[in-house]
């Protein structure tokens, strides 16, 4: 009686002594092709070049090896693949939830979370969130939501028009930007920042160790510090009665 044991099928391809066929159609280490030669024949040729007989396509008649270094094309197959994912980009939606009646200062703090969401290439969902008598006033919340697309119209457009949900109203913004245009962006920021932090911290006179960096660093910032004390006019120290600002 057959009985499955479950076991993995290999997905690596079979090399040297694997390959069971009298005859192979064999390539060189350099891409030539050397032609239908026996397996022997071709088992020969790896060892006297030092590398492994690959098959790279096994359905075809017949199967079609080639002389390679396998360990060296395995590692450069996973730095690729992991480069690949490195790149790949996910679509993300973020959430954003108000009330009809915000405050604007509040406003203010979400729309900047909003601007933040789709310089980064991701979808962001605005969710109007009504309470007891605001229920029957879904304009208030449709003017908002507007609102709040006019202000980011710059970085997305509605991809989901305002609709009501039970006691919420949704709209979803979509980003001008691809995912993977806002990451490239955003690498080379953040190298661009990188080669001015040590821009900053090098002078004309002097380079200074490894082992100097923080110290530099400090001391520039210190003396930035200083300078913008330096220039900065004078002004009347403010009175402990005065109100704070709002």
């Amino acid at each position: 009686m057959w009985c499955y044991r479950g076991g993995s099928i290999s997905t690596e391809p079979r090399i040297n002594d694997r390959i069971r066929v009298p005859e192979v159609r064999l390539v060189g280490p350099s891409g030539e092709q050397v032609g239908i030669v026996p397996l022997a024949k071709a088992l020969e040729l790896a060892q006297e070049y030092d590398l492994d007989l690959v098959e790279v396509a096994a359905s075809a008649r017949p199967p079609v090896c080639k002389l390679m270094d396998y360990g060296k094309f395995k590692y450069e197959s996973a730095m690729k693949a992991r480069e690949a994912r490195k790149n790949q980009a996910h679509t993300v939606i973020k959430e954003m939830k108000l009330r009809p009646k915000i405050d604007p200062h509040d406003y203010d703090t979400k729309k900047g979370h909003v601007v933040r969401f789709l310089k980064q290439g991701d979808k962001v969902k605005i969710t109007i969130m009504f309470r007891g008598r605001e229920q029957s006033r879904p304009e208030l919340g449709y003017r908002l939501l507007q609102r709040l697309a006019s202000d980011v119209e710059d970085l997305g457009f509605i991809e989901s028009n305002p609709k009501q949900d039970g006691r919420n109203m949704i709209m979803v913004l979509g980003p001008h930007k691809k995912k993977t245009e806002a990451m490239a962006e955003a690498r080379e920021a953040q190298a661009a920042r990188k080669a001015e932090r040590q821009g900053v911290a090098l002078t004309d006179d002097e380079v200074p160790s490894e082992d100097a960096d923080v110290e530099v660093e400090e001391t520039t910032d210190e003396v930035a510090s200083a300078e913008v004390a330096e220039d900065a006019p004078d002004e009347a120290p403010a009175s402990p009665e005065a109100p704070a600002e709002a």
